[in-house]
């Protein structure tokens, strides 16, 4: 380690490239899974590594520190693939299935799901483990009323995005905004310039997309559906106990491991008092996930799902993307590349573009939303304030992009959990979780025309004296 050289600009964008390939004939040519593509993208980035005179310990070690980064996410993503299971063989979301089917209708359906999730996450901080709990049952729902599951999961997606991002809860939120060094509030009020009219266009495309929804479903298939879920569980209101022990945990600041955990055997203790499955089976749900034999085509897809085991997937994909962006980290590579963005930022408009670029690029290279977060913030801090640009310009471009780009990306910790979690690839949702692509999208361009971009106080005094 003491040896190793410092990377040059093209040695550190090798690796990239060579990843970018490697998704790109495996997953678009031919159609696999990005694991593989992912490990050789390990392969090459070692390879550069050693080059640079690093040992194959710290090769090694730099897999494992980044893995390490991962393990929190891991371990929510296996108990939510606990709930799942727990909660579909409990009847709990086939109740909230079957409410969603008989208080919706196709037309504003996409609306509601991103109102509703949206309100859930802002009010839990946690736009995962909205998605885990009430984004699975709006899934479910969207499937019974004939409406694309990448619309539904994109609607999802951005409702619970925007509550997280808005969230004084948010763990991103409160990172965010401490990295920069700003005032909480006066973070989440100055994000409000960019989040608000993304919700807004967002909504007005959910309104429009969804009214072309309206003959998805009739109501004799819906009626069918409602049958089967009557005939197949034993459906009661008591059964909402076990979601909203879920939400009593997170509102009393329990995190979010115990919570889903909590949820996960609450539901499995209600549906053992409440549905014909003996503790075997709840055991075998939560383990392999539940397997509906109603005899509905429909209702058996959409049934049968969760458990531990379906997550191992997901788990497997973040794994390999971390060892990739702890490779990159560790041999410097990732600065390198970030320093080179910098030296481009000769205007406020180029210095607010940049910083979303790195964001959405850490993303994407160095798959967590924690570092898409942390190194953007620490590298452009410094350059935002010789710009006379107030700091909480910088923390609400953090949250732009590198809290709402992080759940579009298969590969990263985000994108894989909402994966597991909905059943629906981000490749599949990208195109309509609208408030995630527009944010970055309307910061850059308040960055480029200087609306709502605040001076900071010395630059508005000097400009006040000239």
């Amino acid at each position: 380690m003491k040896d190793a050289k410092s990377p040059s600009l093209g040695l550190s964008i090798l690796p990239t490239l060579a990843l970018i390939a490697f998704l790109a004939i495996g997953v678009l040519a031919l159609k696999t899974s990005p694991h593989i593509p992912l490990m050789l993208g390990c392969v090459v980035a070692a390879c550069c590594s050693l080059r640079l005179g690093h040992s194959w310990d710290d090769v090694l070690k730099a897999c494992v520190n980044g893995i390490s980064l991962a393990m929190p996410a891991i371990l929510i993503l296996m108990a939510v693939g606990i709930l799942i299971g727990s909660w579909v063989a409990s009847g709990v979301v086939p109740l909230l299935v079957s409410y969603g089917l008989n208080l919706l209708s196709p037309s504003f359906f996409l609306v509601a799901a991103c109102c509703i999730t949206s309100i859930v996450a802002f009010s839990t901080g946690s736009s995962w483990s909205t998605a885990g709990t009430i984004g699975v049952a709006l899934v479910g729902v969207g499937q019974g009323l004939g409406i694309d599951s990448a619309m539904v999961a994109g609607a999802i997606v951005s409702g619970a995005y925007f509550g997280d991002k808005l969230s004084p809860l948010s763990d991103t939120t409160n990172l965010a905004s401490g990295v920069v060094g700003v005032p909480l509030f006066e973070h989440i009020r100055h994000m409000l310039y960019t989040t608000i009219p993304s919700m807004l266009i967002a909504l007005l495309l959910y309104a429009f997309i969804g009214h072309g929804s309206t003959d998805a479903a009739s109501d004799a298939k819906v009626a069918e559906l409602l049958a089967a879920l009557d005939e197949q569980f034993r459906l009661s209101p008591w059964l909402l106990l076990a979601p909203a022990s879920v939400l009593a945990l997170i509102a009393f600041r329990v995190p979010a491991l115990p919570s889903m955990l909590g949820g996960a055997f609450a539901g499995a203790a209600i549906g053992l008092t409440t549905q014909d499955i003996g503790l075997s089976s709840m055991f075998e749900a939560m383990q392999s996930g539940y397997v509906s034999t109603s005899g509905n085509a429909q209702i058996d897809e959409l049934l049968s799902r969760g458990g531990l085991e379906s997550m191992f997937w997901t788990i497997g994909l973040i794994i390999c993307a971390m060892a990739f962006g702890g490779i990159m980290e560790r041999a410097g590579m990732l600065n390198r590349i970030a320093n080179a963005v910098l030296s481009f930022a000769t205007s406020s408009g180029k210095l607010v573009s940049s910083t979303l670029a790195t964001c959405i690029g850490m993303n994407i290279v160095a798959p967590d939303q924690y570092l898409a977060i942390v190194v953007p913030g620490r590298m452009y801090r410094s350059a935002f304030a010789k710009s006379g640009l107030a700091a909480k310009n910088l923390s609400r471009c953090l949250e732009d992009s590198g809290t709402l780009f992080s759940p579009l990306v298969p590969w990263n910790s985000c994108g894989a959990f909402m994966m597991g979690a909905l059943g629906v690839s981000p490749w599949l949702y990208l195109p309509y979780a609208f408030l995630n692509l527009l944010c970055p999208l309307i910061s850059a361009i308040y960055g480029f025309t200087g609306f709502s971009m605040e001076k900071t106080a010395e630059s508005s005094g000097d400009e006040a004296e000239r």
